[in-house]
């Protein structure tokens, strides 16, 4: 279990340590304007290997599919930290991606192997526990690697870890039960999930920020998302041994729990990002400081995690009642968050902070352990993995939305606050460029660039606008968030709860 624990460990901090090298990985290598392909390359490659790997576990086995992930994980490390270009790095960054998110599929299969449902919740708490820590640590380790070795070390700091981990998976990792009557591979279905996933994925992460959400490239990729989605129901709906069982979405748990899980990611990861932009944009927090008031929210999520998967356990698995509180304080912690102003102070946002963290955390254990209990063993895998696919694409999901929101509601909430005579005290390139990019706000350039077209007096005017204006956008968006976990909560509140198996 410790071992499993450490490989999930690795793998859930390389989505976060990167982040705090780019700047140097960028001055070392160039390709700026392809940066931000270093964390995505990850995230789709890692995203798109879940529900595969979770089923053809319940196929072939465990531990084949955990030892490959370690060894394609550690390979796409070394091969990361001695890239020469970007391109270089994005392509094994994606390698990693595959290796990574292998890792974190089975993760919570093979608690579902070791334990009973009955005893599950604990284990699963401090394995969702882990996902928290490393989004604390991630950013902190990252720069202090980079800064003290170089930012090759954040992925040659891999292999001590990896290493004595993929031996103890060798010796003692169970083999487990194979389901060999359905052997054959359903290699069109997996072919077209890729697609899908990918397409949309790589839609989203381009929208808005690479491309218009009206471009060829973006329209023409979600398009083939949607084509290649319904292409795969029906292709799974036909095949003797789907990748992807349709038959699981119609047990009512599975069902009910997996929109609860896409409405829990979508509003957890589309708040979790805006929360540091919160913090400088409006309250003028430096980029550091920011970074770190994520803390106390990735603290609650431990403390939640760990809390329900206990109370779980000992308490029967009352999974819909627990699914319930937890998604009250969640949708209690975004209405909170969503009356921050400029005035707000940083230790009320820090109370509301713990407050979301502690209930988005309380959802993890308990939706995992629900749809477990719902399925035979021999779908353990598949349903385990689908539930966090349906996070993952959620937040994916809830990240592009709301970000194209948050610049409308910007732009409208800015149009509307500024005085004609402020407006025509500005230049109007400066306005423009600002009300089209609320990040401007974060970035010292760009603020001192404003401050020198503009008398001192008309400076502090607009810079107050600009943060009212920032802080009803982001207050809106948490407003969002807030609805999704009540559309989550009305899910759960139909769950059928029934005894956790003993076996």
């Amino acid at each position: 279990m410790g071992g499993l624990m450490l490989a999930l460990f690795v793998a859930s901090l390389d989505q976060t340590v990167v982040g705090t090298a780019i700047p140097r990985i960028v001055a070392d290598l160039g390709g700026f304007d392809r940066f931000t392909w270093i964390t995505s390359a990850y995230i789709v490659a890692s995203t798109t290997a879940v529900p595969i790997v979770g089923r053809l576990s319940d196929i072939y086995g465990r531990k084949v599919f955990y030892i490959g992930g370690i060894v394609v994980f550690l390979v796409g490390s070394v091969l990361s930290g001695f890239s020469q270009s970007m391109n270089q790095l994005i392509a094994f960054r994606a390698i990693q991606g595959l290796g990574g998110g292998t890792m974190m599929a089975l993760a919570f299969v093979t608690v579902g192997d070791l334990f009973p449902p009955a005893d599950r919740g604990k284990y699963q708490g401090f394995v969702a526990a882990v996902f928290g820590l490393s989004s604390v640590i991630g950013p902190l380790l990252g720069g202090v690697i980079t800064d003290t070795l170089s930012w090759n070390w954040i992925f040659f700091i891999n292999l001590p870890i990896g290493i004595p981990v993929a031996i103890l998976f060798v010796l003692f990792f169970p083999s487990g039960r194979q389901n060999v009557a359905s052997r054959r591979l359903d290699v069109v279905g997996m072919s077209l999930l890729v697609l899908s996933v990918s397409s949309l994925l790589v839609a989203l992460s381009w929208g808005g920020v690479q491309y218009s959400w009206a471009s060829v490239q973006v329209v023409g990729l979600l398009i083939i998302a949607v084509a290649s989605t319904a292409t795969f129901v029906f292709v799974e709906l036909r095949i003797a041994n789907p990748i992807m069982p349709m038959g699981i979405y119609r047990d009512r748990v599975v069902g009910l729990s997996l929109i609860a899980v896409f409405c829990t990611g979508f509003g957890m990861f589309g708040g979790i990002v805006f929360i540091p932009l919160f913090f400088q944009g409006v309250l003028g927090a430096s980029a550091t400081s920011s970074g770190s008031f994520l803390t106390p929210m990735m603290l609650g999520m431990v403390f939640g995690a760990t809390i329900s998967g206990q109370t779980l356990s000992r308490l029967g698995g009352h999974y819909r009642t627990q699914g319930l509180i937890g998604l009250g304080i969640m949708a209690t912690g975004m209405f909170l968050l969503s009356g921050m102003t400029a005035t707000t102070s940083f230790g009320q946002a820090v109370v509301y902070l713990v407050i979301t963290g502690f209930g988005i955390g309380t959802t993890f254990p308990t939706f995992t352990i629900a749809v477990q209990n719902a399925v035979p063993y021999s779908q353990l895998g598949v349903v385990t993995a689908a539930n966090q696919f349906y996070r993952s694409i959620g937040g994916a999901l809830g990240l592009a939305i709301l970000g194209s929101i948050m610049a409308r509601r910007f732009a409208d909430g800015l149009d509307a606050r500024i005085s004609p005579d402020l407006r025509e005290s500005v230049p109007a390139e400066t306005l423009a460029g600002i009300s089209n990019n609320p990040q401007a706000l974060v970035n010292p350039d760009a603020l001192e660039e404003l401050r020198e077209s503009v008398s001192p007096e008309i400076s502090d005017q607009l810079l107050d606008v600009l943060r009212s204006s920032l802080a009803t956008a982001i207050g809106d968006l948490f407003l969002i968030a807030m609805a999704t976990a009540l559309v989550a909560l009305v899910a759960t509140a139909f769950l059928k709860e029934t005894p956790l198996r003993d076996k």
